[in-house]
């Protein structure tokens, strides 16, 4: 029965194997096929990419998970190379990406794809317009689509992929701060990917639930199929405490929850009490949601605790996955980090819609 899956992947027990999972991710990448994706979308379909290999056209699945600034480059005597988010500038990584593709033996390295238009002369195609507006919003917050992700609209998309960052430190401004890029895999399989941008002047913790809470009617109402919640620390925070109410969300992916700040933070004493009250609040019987927490993540007391804690998500939601402290991952920005999209990206869709398999 997969209508009802616990798993736990303890870091300290489990000898976790990366390069089987990471070719099982490409492989369910590469079966979900250009066509069941988006296939109006020539630059997410491999077959279109000349002169590749079977092993480069694997490779260019690779970089269709990458962020942005990103760069594909590629010689019409096989050889490839690309790069992704050198120092955030695009002309760096644009460079880096031609030095690699002639490191590899190209000769005469052209530009493919940059970001998410197809360059290459014979092929060139424009990535469809983003809304630059804010689709919603109020006082301290608004629903942006992110202009770095393919866009479709809600009439032809898959679904919408909500992304809410974290609370920074120090009251930094996190608006408009580029999603984790595991929501590519949602986003090259049809899902739109919005932001919840949130004023760090106004941002308390149950303030940012209600305005997850707002956001997600949205866009429900707006019409999109199917809606994942999703975030990284107070986001993902956030996105849990949406579930106490059903049919907000299809699925929640909490990245790395927290809300109670740093180590030595006084509010770590309550966090537990208080993580213990979003789970008891919870009333998601169709939500499936993934947890993913990390080993020496400072933001979070108590880890045996808080998986326990999560734990007793599962009778109140249609499905649970938690991904507890896996191995080779450390920190609280863990989920950034480029194995963990690697490992994880292809499970978290396939779960996120019901297919358990790989997970």
């Amino acid at each position: 029965m997969l209508d009802k899956l616990l798993s736990f992947w303890f870091h300290p027990h489990d000898m976790l194997i990366p390069f089987p999972r990471i070719v099982l991710s490409l492989l369910v990448l590469l079966a979900l096929g250009p066509a069941a994706r988006a296939e109006t979308l020539p630059l997410l379909d491999p077959m279109r990419v000349p002169h590749l290999s079977a092993e480069g056209r694997a490779d260019y699945q690779r970089f269709l998970l990458q962020p942005t600034p990103r760069t594909f480059a590629l010689s019409a005597n096989g050889a490839w190379g690309w790069a992704a988010a050198i120092s955030d500038d695009p002309q760096a990584t644009a460079d880096r990406a031609m030095a690699n593709c002639a490191s590899y033996g190209g000769t005469q390295c052209r530009v493919y794809a940059r970001d998410l238009d197809i360059i290459w002369p014979e092929a060139a195609r424009p990535a469809p317009q983003t809304p630059r507006a804010a689709l919603a919003g109020g006082p301290g917050w608004s629903l942006v689509p992110d202009g770095r992700f393919l866009w479709q609209g809600p009439q032809a998309a898959r679904g919408a992929y909500l992304w809410a960052h974290g609370r920074a430190a120090g009251g930094a401004d996190s608006r408009g701060s580029q999603p984790q890029p595991h929501a590519r895999a949602f986003n090259n399989a049809g899902y739109d990917v919005l932001r919840l941008d949130r004023d760090p002047e106004t941002d308390e913790t149950e303030a940012g639930a209600a305005r997850m809470r707002l956001a997600l009617a949205e866009m429900r109402a707006r019409g999109y199929p199917r809606v994942i919640a999703a975030g990284q620390s107070r986001g993902a925070w956030d996105a849990l405490a949406a579930l106490d109410a059903p049919v907000r969300a299809d699925a929640v992916i909490a990245i790395a929850p927290a809300a109670h700040g740093p180590t030595g933070s006084p509010a770590h004493a309550w966090a537990l009490d208080d993580l213990s009250r979003v789970v008891t609040a919870a009333n998601a019987p169709t939500t499936r949601v993934v947890i993913a927490t990390f080993t020496g993540d400072e933001y979070a007391p108590d880890p045996p605790g808080r998986a326990a804690a999560f734990a007793r998500l599962a009778p109140r939601t249609a499905a649970l996955l938690l991904l507890d402290r896996p191995q080779g991952l450390s920190g609280h920005g863990a989920g950034g980090d480029w194995r963990f999209t690697l490992r994880y990206a292809a499970c978290l869709l396939d779960f996120a819609e019901g297919r358990a398999s790989i997970c």
